[in-house]
């Protein structure tokens, strides 16, 4: 059986100017779930992994002690807590813009069926934003000086609930002699980012996390609730038809870099401002579900950049990358 030990962390030094949240040490624990795997800690040998907003205790094997020392340090670093990140999240309502833009896109690995990656300078990011919104189908859906700090988490939320009628009971004592039941779906989309910086603060690690639920259709159901007054009493509830949407990937890229994740066209069922997410797209009961390419740009506005030649993405090896201009 591996040798087990247990050891403290000091990690008051990141739960100190974390003021966001009550319990920063989380994201901690969420981080060294995701490096380590949740099995590492739930099968032989028995490993405890617990925390306050001062001090991790972990009692595992040296080796597991040794990455969990890393990513500690990668919390805990004054200096990385200087790197902030934006994360910008925007649609256009046809996937064709990725011709104009293929010379500017280097791709990175995904598994999810129907999404893509892409890395670029932040240069060559600069000229993509700028020629998608000049498309009168480019949209913006948070903020676009929405910071995040690295080690923290953020979700950006676009949901309304849309009530329905859901079933209709008897109710005799009642002057229409039934009651209807009114049900609710919640639908919108809602995006999770967490960034954490390597130890050399040379790369990114990040996990991305995208759900979209969208009422289709409500189809219409009939039930016979006779009443005194109408024995052949008919009523019409409705069953909601909903599309869902899960992904949720990990990333890792230079820091001088930008990261694009294309979603794929995505139901949106969201509108912003009392308009539709998809402009000249209104969403009426019966109509066709809006769709749109959605699509996530992720960048570090922290220190200066560091050297690309220092920084290249397992994706590009040691291809250069030069700036290239949209025609």
């Amino acid at each position: 059986m591996p040798d087990r030990c247990g050891k403290d962390y000091d990690i008051s030094a990141y739960s100190t100017r974390i003021t966001t949240t009550k319990q920063p040490q989380q994201a901690i624990v969420d981080w060294i779930l995701r490096e380590t795997g949740y099995e590492a800690w739930h099968s032989e040998p028995l490993g405890i992994l617990t925390a306050n907003n001062r001090t991790l205790r972990v009692y595992h094997t040296p080796a597991m002690q040794a990455k969990i020392a890393d990513i500690v340090d990668r919390f805990v670093n004054a200096d990385a807590a200087s790197f902030p990140f934006t994360l910008r999240v925007v649609t256009v309502d046809s996937p064709t813009w990725r011709t104009k833009a293929q010379p500017l896109l280097h791709p990175v690995p995904v598994q999810t069926p129907g999404v893509c990656a892409w890395v670029m300078p932040r240069e060559d990011a600069a000229i993509l934003l700028g020629d998608l919104r000049r498309r009168s189908d480019y949209r913006e859906h948070s903020s676009p000086y929405l910071m995040v700090h690295n080690g923290q988490s953020t979700v950006v939320p676009a949901m309304r609930s849309r009530p329905y009628l859901r079933d209709a009971v008897s109710r005799p004592d009642l002057p229409a002699g039934y009651e209807f039941q009114q049900g609710q779906v919640d639908e919108g989309f809602s995006l999770d980012f967490s960034p954490l910086l390597t130890a050399d603060r040379r790369l990114i690690d990040a996990t991305l996390k995208c759900e979209i639920d969208q009422v289709e259709k409500m189809l219409p159901v009939f039930l016979d609730i006779p009443t005194p007054a109408a024995p052949r009493n008919r009523v019409k509830i409705e069953v909601p038809q909903i599309t869902h949407y899960r992904f949720h990937e990990r990333f890792r890229w230079p820091v001088d870099q930008v990261l694009l994740v294309g979603m794929g066209m995505v139901a949106l069922p969201m509108p912003v401002d009392g308009k539709p997410l998809v402009p000249g797209v209104s969403l009426p009961i019966g109509s066709t579900p809006a769709r749109a390419d959605l699509l996530v740009f992720v960048e570090s506005r922290g220190q200066a950049p560091i050297s690309r030649s220092n920084s290249q993405s397992p994706a590009q090896g040691s291809k250069n990358v030069s700036r290239k201009v949209l025609s």
